[in-house]
């Protein structure tokens, strides 16, 4: 593992001089490549930009780590706020629908580093990655965004054992894929709904219910955690139902399969 990382580190203090610009969502993929770009070569730092994409797709929480992330570092950080149901494309959430938001996003990048002379553009796409259903990774091959732990074959687990020795407290972050996935294909997509759905996993972490996602469809809620956790939902079900219930939705189900990523994803041919 350490051997993977020495290439990557001398990789990125070479590209460094040049001026990196990294899309940072404020998860531990992309916390650590931002840490490790500084890492390479403190001397570079001011040649280091972090970008955070701020839509309805995301929580401000996650918005406010990247801020603090980048406090912390001395990390130039610029925010950029695009709006993903404008788009024609997007509020229909095509089963591509990231391969259009990522078009979208990066792009904008592009122009901000053609803008500001930055040469390499990265994002904290890992290696489990190109094995899974990811339509967002053709348009990063189509607009030349470069991936460098893709590059350099590293894996979720090796980023969150680095992230751990390089005291990261991030490191064990659970997956936050924006909120669009919690709707299934082809349905319009609105600003209420959306919230509703950010609002009902707030309340949900309140009862330390931290790993979890609620899915619509229609006027049934699914909700996804893990399954250690079910019998702590049990227990607290009627606070829950009275806080989640609303005249939109008749029926709250518990996924007997419990959390699993992309679960939108799985009568999707991925190929």
């Amino acid at each position: 593992m350490n051997k993977k990382f020495n290439k990557l580190i001398t990789y990125l203090k070479e590209a460094g001089k040049q001026g990196i610009c990294l899309a940072f969502s404020g998860g531990v993929d992309s916390s650590l490549l931002l840490y490790l770009c500084i890492k390479a070569d403190s001397t570079l730092k001011r040649k280091i930009t972090a970008i955070t994409f701020k839509s309805v797709f995301q929580t401000q929480e996650e918005i406010n780590y990247t801020v603090e992330f980048c406090k912390k570092y001395g990390i130039k950080h610029k925010i950029i706020e695009f709006f993903p149901l404008k788009d024609k494309t997007l509020i229909y959430n095509p089963k591509d629908r990231c391969y259009f938001c990522k078009k979208l996003m990066f792009s904008k990048l592009i122009n901000f580093c053609e803008e500001n002379n930055i040469k390499h553009i990265f994002d904290g796409t890992n290696n489990d990655d190109v094995n899974l259903y990811r339509p967002g990774l053709k348009a990063l091959k189509e607009l030349n965004i470069i991936s460098p732990f893709v590059k350099f074959e590293i894996n979720k687990k090796e980023i969150r054992q680095y992230a751990k020795i390089s005291g990261l407290k991030n490191y064990n972050k659970p997956s936050t894929p924006c909120l669009a996935t919690r709707f299934p294909y082809n349905e319009e997509l609105c600003e209420e709904k959306i919230l509703m759905i950010k609002k009902g996993e707030d309340i949900l972490k309140e009862y330390d219910l931290k790993e979890i996602r609620l899915r619509l469809h229609n006027n049934i809620l699914r909700i996804e955690i893990n399954k250690n956790k079910f019998n702590k939902l049990l227990k607290v079900k009627d606070e829950i139902i009275k806080k989640l219930k609303n005249p939109k939705i008749k029926y709250i189900t518990l996924d007997l399969e419990g959390i699993r990523s992309g679960s939108m994803d799985e009568t999707i041919d991925a190929n």
